[in-house]
């Protein structure tokens, strides 16, 4: 279903199609065996050796079958569509549309749908405390030139 549209020395454009059919994708976990549906990570599509983000989708009045921590990467969670609950450690708020969650490595987490529509989101982690450098402090200005 994915595809890569263009690659460089620079660079790596993947298509996943329609986010909606995001729950076409499925994974099986590397540590307990189990078949996870409706997620896709872009780490190795992309060559990425910064981040991992994954675009997941939890169906209507559903929940995430587990809990879990990272050993040393936070997570930034962005709700694309649907609403629900969101628990980190042992407090629990709501979640929808436009919500974006940062959750520090340490921190117990898991989500659930609590509406009737799908839930679809992205997850993008990374190393905590590895930005040294962020948006201008971070680039270099060239005069663009397209082609």
């Amino acid at each position: 279903m994915e595809k890569i549209t263009a690659k460089g020395d620079h660079y790596t454009a993947v298509n996943i199609g329609d986010p909606d059919k995001v729950g076409d994708y499925q994974i099986i976990h590397p540590i307990t065996g189990h078949k996870i549906e409706g997620k896709i990570f872009l780490r190795d599509l992309t060559d990425s050796i910064g981040t991992e983000i994954s675009f997941n989708i939890l169906p209507p009045y559903t929940e995430q079958p587990y809990f879990h921590k990272h050993i040393q990467n936070e997570e930034t969670y962005i709700i694309l569509t649907g609403s629900g609950m969101f628990q980190v450690d042992e407090e629990v708020f709501a979640i929808e549309k436009g919500s974006v969650v940062r959750v520090s490595s340490e921190g117990v987490r898991s989500m659930k749908n609590t509406s009737g529509d799908p839930m679809l989101y992205v997850v993008i982690q990374s190393k905590e405390n590895s930005l040294e450098q962020c948006s201008q402090n971070d680039s270099e200005r060239i005069e663009p030139v397209w082609k």
